[in-house]
């Protein structure tokens, strides 16, 4: 998972090897997205089928070949390559090393493997643009060392799959393995509402400040170093596994709509931060951001998962995981276009007032409906 972020602090670089427009950074990050919902709408279950091994063996195998097409890139082709790549591998993850996670644990330790899983998947994210900066910033060849050492973590990762056991009874091959489409039965759906919107805000805040942050530090706070820009990005992500944590002690009942609004003082804080031009916010809009975002995400899968029936359940947290990955897509392709006429500093303001509209009704949406209480 970190290898899927590890470019972050690496664009402005990029931008200027390749001379290419913010346009063109929000575009190059989206294709990631668009690999991801395209691995979970098409082999989301695979896993299940054919066994967890080699779906995240083939999951490495498209990090490797993503982590090649950076370290070889001449132009924007390798760069949408290599993110295309990276968004295959992070699809083909979602699923099967959380399910590899689960079905490896002890008896009655289900609840340790959920933090497991959640911790390596948030703090994956994290730790990429962290690693990629810090390398940038203090080591020779920024634009080739974080993918080298990449590709030594997925050697290693391969290694150690090779030696745990599979937990799949009776694999099948993979021409067995068909789509999985997204469902959404009638019973779900006034649960599927609050939580999908909140699921769009909360990933399009972490799509702009993993694909414009770094450009807005260096243009307007004048901070160049990329292992600061690394740093803030990877608040985010772990603030958002603290949030996630979170849940254990506020309630899954409450930790949607409590989410929604500490998501939204995070994007209050974002706006400030593009307003005035002040570093100590943009650090506080990534940790107060992030910690919303875990707090109504795992909120909001968990609900959806308690509400839907165990025939369908499968089906509709793709939908879902399906809908967050487009706000990870669609919003930030929008700041990247407005970008052009309003610069990107009204274009980042026109984003967190649509954000904070949709978290708005989402809010007011769980106020008339508030969503049951999970056991």
């Amino acid at each position: 998972m970190a290898g899927t972020t590890l470019p972050t602090p690496l664009y402005p670089l990029y931008q200027e090897k390749f001379g290419f427009s913010e346009l063109t950074v929000t575009v190059v990050y989206a294709v990631y997205a668009f690999g991801v919902i395209g691995v979970l709408l098409l082999t989301g279950n695979a896993s299940d089928t054919v066994g967890r091994r080699p779906v995240l063996l083939a999951g490495l195998g498209c990090a490797a070949a993503g982590a090649v097409c950076f370290l070889l890139a001449g132009g924007l082709g390798a760069l949408y390559a290599g993110r295309l790549l990276s968004g295959f591998s992070a699809g083909l993850f979602t699923g099967a090393a959380t399910a590899y996670v689960m079905d490896l644990a002890p008896r009655g330790g289900s609840s340790r493997a959920t933090f497991v899983a959640t911790a390596a998947n948030m703090g994956g994210l994290g730790c990429g643009p962290l690693l990629a900066g810090v390398l940038a910033e203090y080591a020779p060849w920024p634009l080739y060392l974080p993918f080298a050492v990449h590709l030594v973590l997925v050697a290693a990762s391969a290694v150690a799959l090779m030696w745990l056991p599979e937990t799949v009874r009776e694999p099948r091959p993979p021409g067995s393995v068909r789509p999985q489409r997204p469902g959404l039965p009638r019973r779900v759906r006034p649960v599927f509402v609050p939580a999908a919107i909140a699921s769009f805000a909360g990933f399009a805040l972490f799509g702009v400040f993993t694909s414009v942050s770094p450009a807005f530090l260096a243009e307007s706070l004048d901070v160049h170093d990329h292992a600061v820009s690394g740093a803030v990005v990877a608040l985010a992500f772990f603030a958002s596994t603290a949030g996630q944590l979170a849940v254990g002690r506020v309630g899954v009942g409450r930790s949607l709509p409590i989410g929604c609004a500490v998501l939204f003082a995070g994007l209050a804080l974002l706006a400030g931060a593009l307003r005035w031009d002040l570093l100590v916010l943009i650090v506080l809009s990534a940790v107060v951001g992030g910690f919303g975002q875990g707090l109504a995400f795992r909120g909001a899968l968990s609900a959806v998962a308690g509400a839907s029936p165990a025939e369908q359940r499968a089906a509709v947290i793709s939908t879902l995981f399906v809908v967050a990955y487009a706000g990870i897509s669609v919003p930030v392709i929008g700041v990247g276009v407005l970008t052009v006429p309003l610069g990107l500093e009204g274009a980042g303001l026109v984003f967190i007032a649509c954000m904070a509209a949709l978290v708005t009704v989402a809010a007011g949406y769980l106020l008339r409906r508030p969503v049951p209480a999970q056991t």
